[in-house]
């Protein structure tokens, strides 16, 4: 695994995306959070939590799934194109996290046609006041369509094996954790602060110079 396919790179690939995973994701945590009212709050971190575990559950699954497919073109001019692919999403998802373009949400608009089909398989376990049903309901939520996801999961494919696909949407899965935690044991609190505007484009910077690091530039370039 390169350096910029790292499993530190992907935590932090989490942390700067997470303004964007509390958009996207924020409200059905805070329901799952407040299931059962403040007096029962260590019920609430426990079912956060196991919501959490489930969406993570399913990066891995799908970044398994890809890197099954990215093994097929880990080698030559392939790998160097995906390498290409997956750096101009993430700019694109860095200019997306800023406010500053909308080109990526085209790839979510994409995933909708099979997020109508789990959708109502989501609905059915709410109200996720068990352990189990939250699982379940973080199980389906990961397959929700992100950008973020989209671009992370293209970036991972590259790592040239399944097993180390699996391991960086874990990692980037980790990286989203404090914030949507938090998100869903504070609420309307979290949510505002990581909707704030230079919060959101100091991510979004550093999502782009991210992006602009993933680039094989060199072998680009001719080695020069």
């Amino acid at each position: 695994m390169t350096e910029s396919l790292a499993f530190p790179t992907a935590v932090l690939l989490g942390l700067l995306g997470a303004t964007h995973c509390v958009g996207m994701c924020g409200g059905i945590a805070a329901t799952v959070g407040i299931s059962h009212g403040q007096q029962q709050q260590a019920r609430g971190i426990g079912l956060t939590l196991s919501y959490n575990l489930g969406r993570i559950l399913s990066y891995m699954v799908a970044g398994a799934l890809i890197g099954l497919l990215g093994h097929q073109f880990a080698s030559g001019t392939a790998a160097l194109v995906m390498r290409t692919l997956a750096g101009l999403l993430l700019i694109a998802m860095g200019l997306y996290v800023a406010q500053w373009s909308l080109l990526v949400t085209r790839l979510e608009q994409a995933g909708g046609y099979l997020w109508r089909y789990l959708r109502p398989l989501a609905a059915r376990l709410l109200p996720a006041d068990t352990l189990p049903r939250a699982l379940a309901l973080g199980l389906i939520w990961g397959w929700l369509p992100c950008g973020l996801v989209y671009s992370t999961l293209l970036w991972s494919s590259a790592a040239g094996h399944w097993l180390d696909s699996a391991l960086l949407m874990a990692g980037f899965g980790l990286g989203t954790l404090p914030a949507m935690v938090t998100t869903g044991l504070l609420a309307q609190q979290a949510r505002a602060l990581m909707q704030r505007q230079g919060l959101r484009r100091g991510a979004g910077v550093l999502i782009i110079l991210f992006g602009i690091y993933t680039l094989p530039l060199t072998a680009l370039t001719g080695g020069h």
